[in-house]
């Protein structure tokens, strides 16, 4: 079954930030993989969602966040996400070398990836 697809603008952030970063040092068609990445990672989260890893961060706004790997060779980034029977909701995009459970609860930007 397929969720419909719902990005939260902590997501769209997240990813227009990042594409921006690979555009300035990879190039353009190195972001343009990146957000192909993206979005094939999604639509396989929204075909399978369990496929992704229950995550238990201590912080209250964090509860029921999982999380999954963007595909290869961009597995660095992680996306977090939550889902029920009918949607998946994309909540951000992050690298995953990153103190997470902090990251997380602050504004897209805030810190370079």
């Amino acid at each position: 079954m397929s969720r419909v697809l719902v990005k939260a603008a902590s997501f769209a952030a997240d990813i227009a930030l990042t594409f921006d970063w690979y555009v300035k040092e990879a190039g353009e068609t190195i972001a343009w993989r990146y957000f192909t990445a993206v979005d094939r990672t999604l639509a396989k989260l929204a075909q399978h969602s369990g496929l992704g890893k229950k995550r238990r961060f201590r912080h209250p706004e964090l509860q029921d966040l999982h999380s999954f790997r963007v595909e290869p060779p961009f597995e660095v980034h992680l996306i977090f996400y939550r889902y029920t029977d009918k949607e998946l909701s994309a909540e951000r995009l992050m690298s995953g070398r990153r103190d997470l459970g902090r990251r997380l609860r602050e504004p897209p930007g805030s810190a370079i990836d």
